[in-house]
């Protein structure tokens, strides 16, 4: 959908890249390796992104380091495009408010990284989730989005020993219950 408005490769990257997963940030020889592009390409795009205000830069040692402007008036939209896109949106609007005592929903993987995929994956946080609904939605889900959907559920104790190991990276909270 997205390659179709955007036809630059290299820009849709960038876009997945820092405006899924507002936390990532990354240099220029970095995004070479990832994407496995020249760095000529990469550093044209970052530098249109820079003068239009959507990335912001600051360096690091010897690295210039790149991150999405959350402050920009086109982020929020840029950022539900690409929602959109990675079929992230229909996955939470039609699976998680019936799934029973869930708590958190975070993306993890190559998504909350930035990075397409061809799999979604889910975290799930609670405690009694209707396993064989989660199941019938996805299934449902993967029909309208062409993209395998992947799940994992912990309890609240277990994510928070899960968290105290490996942190707070590669996670993005896509959804949390209102009290």
């Amino acid at each position: 959908m997205i390659e179709s408005l955007i036809t630059s490769k290299t820009r849709v990257k960038l876009l997945l890249k820092f405006f899924l997963n507002t936390s990532t940030k990354s240099y220029l020889r970095g995004l070479e390796s990832e994407f496995g592009e020249s760095t000529n390409g990469i550093r044209l795009e970052l530098n249109r992104f820079e003068q239009a205000g959507l990335l912001i830069s600051h360096n690091e040692s010897n690295r210039k380091v790149f991150s999405a402007n959350t402050s920009h008036p086109l982020f929020p939209e840029i950022q539900n495009l690409l929602l959109k896109h990675t079929g992230i949106d229909q996955l939470t609007e039609q699976v998680i408010g019936k799934l029973g005592d869930v708590e958190k929903v975070y993306l993890t993987g190559a998504y909350a990284r930035g990075q397409e995929s061809q799999a979604i994956e889910i975290l799930l946080v609670g405690g009694n989730v209707d396993i064989a609904y989660l199941e019938s939605l996805i299934a449902k889900a993967i029909q309208l989005i062409k993209k395998q959907i992947l799940y994992r559920r912990m309890t609240a104790g277990q994510f928070d020993l899960h968290q105290a190991s490996v942190g707070q990276e590669n996670l993005l909270l896509l959804w949390e219950q209102s009290n």
